[in-house]
């Protein structure tokens, strides 16, 4: 079977009269793409692709074959008639088997949402009502429960499991297999079950341009946070002091100041 040329649609796909595809997107053989769903320039959907709305997929992503976006949430209380909605940004790439589902009436919003240059690899899950930022990589197998923010640049290793209403701090990164119960703070390494601090994400750091000196502030900020013996409490005002001179400490103090369900310690 010849390859799909650019915005070229199989002839065995088949399409709502309600959705609404740019020209040149593609679609491979035999998928399908339901009422209500957006699809911008340069989108590739591969074979064998479910695709349901209300939802709305920018442009220039990949969606590779068997994967699922839009469809209900495995919530209960879901229902097909909910005014709620999935949206995914611009030049990300899907693999196979993804699920990425609708958000639900629990929040304001009713949105599922996943922005731009995400790297989401196979059998990722991306459940009700989560916000993925940009920039990130969904290793194989991780699987996000309901209302999971991740922010952007994360690292997010094969088959981690996250507990719902947890938050992913920007920069961080996870081992593979780990459990997440809490909030893991930006830059931060974790891994384990339940998951660990064990270090900052000092590579990752690297890479993305951080200097010596912010790279030596973030781990100040680690031994103050995870190896010195102070309280919470007072791990505060020693990073309110920090964050005079380090942006970065300051984004640690908002971060755990914010936090709901308490951070990885």
């Amino acid at each position: 079977m010849a390859a799909v040329e650019t915005g070229a649609i199989h002839p065995t796909a088949i399409i709502d009269a309600g959705a609404r595809l740019h020209p040149s997107v593609s679609v491979g053989p035999y998928s399908i793409i339901g009422a209500g769903v957006e699809i911008g320039e340069g989108t590739t959907v591969g074979p064998h692709v479910v695709l349901k709305g209300p939802m709305r997929i920018g442009r220039d992503n990949t969606i590779f074959q068997f994967a699922s976006l839009g469809e209900i949430s495995q919530d209960k209380t879901a229902k097909y008639e909910d005014a709620t909605r999935v949206e995914i940004g611009d030049g990300n790439t899907i693999r196979e088997y993804v699920t990425i589902q609708r958000g639900t009436l629990k929040t304001a919003e009713g949105l599922t949402k996943v922005g731009d240059r995400n790297w989401i690899m196979a059998n990722a899950h991306i459940a009700h009502d989560c916000v993925v930022g940009n920039d990130n990589i969904l290793a194989n197998g991780t699987t996000l429960a309901g209302h999971v923010t991740i922010e952007d640049w994360a690292g997010i290793g094969g088959f981690t499991l996250i507990h719902q209403y947890c938050r992913i701090g920007g920069h961080a990164f996870t081992g593979g297999g780990s459990v997440i119960l809490k909030d893991v703070p930006p830059f931060m390494m974790i891994e384990g079950q339940p998951a660990k601090a064990r270090g900052i994400n000092s590579e990752g750091l690297k890479r993305r341009g951080f200097s010596p000196e912010e790279i030596s502030d973030i781990k100040d900020a680690y031994k103050l946070i995870y190896i010195s013996d102070l309280l919470m409490v007072d791990v505060k005002v020693k990073l309110a002091e920090m964050a005079v001179t380090s942006t970065h400490c300051a984004r640690l103090l908002a971060f755990i100041e914010s936090s709901t369900r308490s951070i990885v310690r």
